[in-house]
């Protein structure tokens, strides 16, 4: 197997006294798509903003490659290898496709301090490339004011790739897209994942699409793990069966 890219260890967050996460251990390797779904209050977001920076953890530790990153800022981990995506598109409406990635490439060169015209001329062959990469190039000259929300996604992955991730971090990814976006935005991110050796963590709440696309599985409920394994493991475990309502697995509940 791959190398171990993220690993969690004892991961623990109280929010006045309720254990919002008890302890929790997982990892994601390189090339390997990992999906931590649960039932609203489960523990997912938590436990994925405490992996991200944007929450501290009462206890435990998250290691990147080996080296503790715990309670590092969302900006240093950036800085370390770790994009994220959010439910929210992030790219800026009035700037063109490709001046999105460009404006990413060079905070990833550490060079925003430059004046804006200069800046969206470097790195052209670069963003390109990128753009290449999510299936965009023909729209590189368009405000992204005017794309399709599911371009828009497109973009904001392109956005994720152009810091070079190790980890990328992916949270309802496919929220608001159509049934049919969603399954090629994962399957996109998924194939990237395994090409280029990404270690990819998502959370999701569309079935269909975590069952068509993670490599693995983690179930969360009331903060703990309740179950992990490979998509035909989860979908047979009579205990997920019951935190998901049965039918509901299938359905999408998540």
């Amino acid at each position: 197997m791959s190398a171990k890219v993220l690993e969690v260890e004892g991961l623990v967050k109280r929010f006045r006294g309720v254990n919002a996460v008890r302890g929790i251990d997982l990892s994601v390797h390189a090339g390997e798509a990992v999906a931590l779904i649960g039932p609203n209050g489960a523990g997912k977001t938590t436990c994925f903003n405490m992996i991200g920076g944007q929450l501290k953890p009462d206890a435990g530790r998250v290691r990147l490659e080996g080296q503790d990153v715990t309670a590092m800022t969302p900006r240093l981990l950036w800085r370390r290898g770790v994009g994220r995506t959010f439910q929210i598109t992030t790219a800026f409406a009035s700037m063109t496709v490709r001046e999105n990635v460009q404006l990413a490439l060079n905070a990833k060169a550490g060079r925003l301090n430059r004046v804006f015209g200069r800046m969206t001329v470097a790195f052209g062959k670069e963003a390109d490339a990128i753009l290449a990469r999510v299936g965009m190039s023909a729209d590189a000259e368009r405000p992204c004011a005017i794309l399709a929300y599911g371009d828009l996604k497109r973009i904001e992955l392109a956005i994720a790739l152009a810091g070079a991730p190790k980890l990328l971090l992916m949270d309802e990814p496919t929220a608001g897209m159509a049934p049919g976006e969603r399954v090629q935005l994962m399957a996109l991110a998924a194939s990237l994942a395994k090409r280029d050796g990404i270690a990819v963590l998502f959370t999701e709440h569309d079935m269909d699409v975590v069952f068509a696309h993670a490599d693995r599985i983690i179930v969360l409920d009331r903060g703990s793990i309740l179950a992990e394994g490979p998509p035909d493991k989860i979908k047979a475990d009579s205990a997920v069966r019951a935190v998901y309502l049965g039918a509901g697995l299938a359905s999408g509940v998540g």
